[in-house]
């Protein structure tokens, strides 16, 4: 308006030029006229420049061995890219533009090769990488330039030899918008003249087993209140889940990874095999949880098995929920590992138990091993086994078997195991001598070929006491043979655990004219097929305190191996003939020598002194089985572990000890996977 007005007005004054004077003039207070009409503009801080970690031309270089913590320096850096956004308080309020800004760079971190990456550090605090994107270079002779600084400059360098990590469009809000101070955990095993743990271990069993949401690749989360939610399975104070975080150490510690054994755990409740049921579990009815609730092979929350409890909380932790095992598949798949889904039984009998004991005694040990539940010999041995076995809907080891068989198939799993270390039930025998545990057990293999189909591995894992026979005195039966023989079961797995050291105290006993102490590795090694359980054994409790060694020796048959219950070569390569009544039978069982590999699918040592004298006793204080092995102080020993793992790998190693199958071509074992990685 103020421009028509003043127009006028000049023209009337001095004419076209006037007229043109006025307009102008009127335009400009109209502007100023309209635009205070609108709401004030308020614009948030802008960046010009960014200023970066340190990084001087000629500075040294870091060089890691172990685990250490390092600043490093920066060596690349884009242009900061920046966002803008408007808003708006509502009509009539003010417009407000805030500006945010990301940038990509590369930290050079120390010499190379390095074997991982653990945490990361900003400004001083655990930086919540859950979204941030962050690769590893790990300063290889031969690793390829960055893609991401390869788009940016065009050429670029592959700064061989240097570790580094590129982070691309990392968001600089939560430090003020600015790059913050980083630090970063590297891990750097030493390498030796010879291989050791982490260059030949290719397979792990991954734990606890027991944890409702622990296997889950997605945060879960408990409801306290209306309001308050805290997390089920995220505690490394990363912002990302246990079982990422878990997972990347794992492949950091262990370059060489294949496999990886996913134990997921139901509860037994009772020693007599008929009166066993078998259930998934949890630790307490009274725990929502979002984005999904807890629920396994149909059950709630609510219809589950409840954990008993020991110590003031639940003794176990509870049954993977189903959506947590997908995920957890899924997610070493996406790794490129090969998964085996591996159903496990806890033994949920608390202290204080009133259950009748397997030999009529009042009570029953608190919270057993799996391999002490049993059947009555004799006529009631296939009722027994029925019971616990069970049909596809009750709840027994075929509906355990059965249900992660299912879950294989839809995951895509590589393997499953139908049971594990049933010791007591599979020598459980019937009137005619026979043991139907073992027909039950390839009944189970065959409904579960049914069901995963020709390309999942399947087996049984026998303890190793258990996976050879049954022997008593010059009595053998080889009684899993029908088992291992069996079509349906694809090769012999074996948790392996035999003693390896006989170190006593003060000068070390007998070992010690032969050892160079508790850790030699050639001693261990040669004890992994020699030594007790091999070349001797102890014949009573007080002959193993006077170190009394007796021979093993097949005197009748000239067949040492029979009664070697570490001699793997022996037993796979050879006929095995029963032997009832200490009586050699002229026709074989169904074993062929070689038919099938074998499979440590355990195998471990408990981290404690003189662990190797015993690698099948670990502390557990809430457990009837919890012990330490013979003549140990108990105090911890991480060497003592490392070195027995290193020697039944190095034992392995060797074509000599570990032959080639004239049937199948492949080596006798085939794989071994260590006990245990916790997620």
């Amino acid at each position: 308006m103020a421009q028509v007005v003043l127009g006028g007005v000049g023209q009337a004054i001095g004419g076209g030029v006037g007229r043109a004077i006025g307009s102008v003039i009127g335009g400009l207070l109209d502007s100023r006229l309209v635009a205070g009409l609108e709401p004030p503009r308020q614009r948030g801080p802008r960046l010009s420049a960014l200023a970066l970690q340190g990084a001087a031309e000629g500075a040294p270089m870091a060089c890691v061995f172990g685990r250490a913590r390092v600043a490093g320096q920066v060596i690349w850096a884009a242009r900061f890219r920046e966002g803008r956004t408007t808003s708006s308080a509502g009509k009539g309020g003010p417009r407000v533009t805030e500006y945010d800004y990301s940038l990509s760079f590369a930290v050079a971190l120390c010499e190379g090769p390095i074997d991982g990456v653990g945490r990361v550090w900003a400004d001083g605090q655990l930086m919540d990488r859950s979204g941030v994107t962050m690769r590893l270079h790990r300063g290889t002779e031969d690793q390829a330039p960055d893609p991401l600084i390869e788009a940016v400059e065009g050429a670029a360098p592959a700064y061989r030899g240097t570790a580094y990590v590129v982070f691309e469009d990392l968001p600089l809000g939560p430090w003020g918008n600015r790059p913050p101070q980083l630090a970063f955990e590297v891990f750097r095993r030493p390498r030796g003249a010879t291989p050791g743990l982490e260059d030949r271990l290719e397979g792990v069993c991954l734990i606890p087993g027991a944890g409702e949401f622990v296997l889950a690749s997605e945060a879960v989360f408990r409801r306290e209140g209306l309001t308050r939610t805290t997390a089920e399975n995220v505690h490394g104070g990363e912002g990302r889940t246990d079982l990422a975080v878990s997972l990347d150490q794992l492949q950091a510690q262990l370059p060489h990874l294949k496999r990886v054994s996913l134990v997921v755990g139901w509860f037994g409740d009772d020693l007599r095999a008929g009166h066993c049921s078998i259930r998934p579990g949890v630790e307490r009815r009274d725990k929502p949880t979002e984005p999904w609730p807890w629920s396994v092979a149909g059950l709630t929350r609510e219809t589950a098995h409840l954990i008993s409890e020991s110590g003031g909380g639940p003794a176990y932790g509870g049954t993977p929920s189903d959506e947590s095992v997908r995920q957890a598949v899924a997610e070493l798949k996406a790794r490129g590992l090969e998964v085996t889904l591996y159903p496990f039984v806890f033994m949920d009998v608390p202290a204080g138990n009133d259950l009748p004991g397997l030999d009529g005694e009042a009570g029953q040990p608190p919270y057993p091993w799996r391999g002490r539940v049993r059947g009555r010999d004799g006529e009631e041995a296939a009722a027994d086994v029925a019971a616990i076995f069970g049909g596809p809907d009750d709840w027994g080891l075929r509906r355990l078997a059965l249900h992660y068989g299912a879950l294989a198939a839809e995951c895509g799993a590589d393997g499953l195991l139908i049971g594990s270390e049933m010791r007591g039930l599979t020598l459980t025998r019937d009137g005619a001598g026979g043991f139907p545990a073992v027909k039950a057990f390839r009944e189970l293999a065959g409904e579960c070929r049914a069901i995963v189909g020709g390309g999942c591995k399947l087996s049984y894992a026998a303890d190793w006491s258990e996976y050879a026979g049954w022997r008593d005195g010059g009595k053998a039966i080889f009684h899993l043979d029908p088992l291992w023989a069996d079509a349906d079961i694809d090769y012999v797995g074996i948790d392996w655990y035999p003693p390896l050291a006989d170190w006593r105290d003060g000068d070390g006993g007998v070992d010690a004219a032969v050892f160079d102490g508790p850790h030699d590795p050639e001693r261990l090694r040669a004890q992994v097929a020699g030594g007790e359980g091999f070349d001797w054994f102890y014949a009573s409790d007080e002959d193993r305190d006077l170190q009394l060694r007796t021979p093993i020796s097949d005197m009748a048959h000239g067949e040492d191996w029979v009664f070697r219950v570490k001699d793997l070569k022996g037993w796979w390569s050879n006929p095995h003939h029963d032997r009832p009544g200490g009586v050699r039978s002229a026709t074989p069982t169904a074993w062929v020598p070689g038919m099938k590999p074998i499979r440590l699918t355990e195998f471990g040592c408990p981290a404690v002194d003189r662990g190797a004298n015993a690698p099948n006793l670990f502390p557990d204080p809430k457990s009837s089985e919890g012990a330490i092995p013979p003549f140990s102080t108990g105090a911890r020993d991480d060497l003592m572990q490392r070195r027995a793992l290193e020697a039944v790998l190095a034992h392995f190693a060797d074509p000599a000890a570990n032959p080639a199958s004239s049937v199948y071509g492949g080596p006798m074992l085939e794989a071994a996977d260590a006990w245990c990685w916790d997620a």
